[in-house]
């Protein structure tokens, strides 16, 4: 039981750290005026469980506030990934 808590939470903890370093990353490249991906790793990387991260990390960085389906999609998501998180650990304890 401790093993599936364990995994769920190092899932968890690496697709945050992942969305952080991805807006990290695409902001690095658009102040350097590479070429940066577009939305669609972005809300892969969301729908994944990286939602809340992702959004607060647009925030700290000031980066891609004007996008109005990243505003809009990435809250939704993040409801859903908090949601499936729960069902996830209630369901691990009702499990056994």
């Amino acid at each position: 039981m401790i093993l599936l808590y364990i995994l769920l939470a190092t899932y968890i903890l690496s697709v945050n750290f992942f969305a952080f370093r991805l807006i990290k990353s695409q902001r690095d490249a658009a102040e350097a005026e590479e070429d940066h991906a577009g939305d669609g790793k972005l809300l892969l990387a969301a729908a994944l469980g990286g939602a809340l991260t992702m959004y607060a990390a647009m925030f700290a960085y000031r980066y891609r506030l004007e996008n109005c389906l990243l505003m809009l999609a990435l809250p939704l998501l993040a409801v859903i990934n908090l949601y499936c998180f729960y069902l996830g650990f209630r369901g691990i304890a009702l499990f056994l």
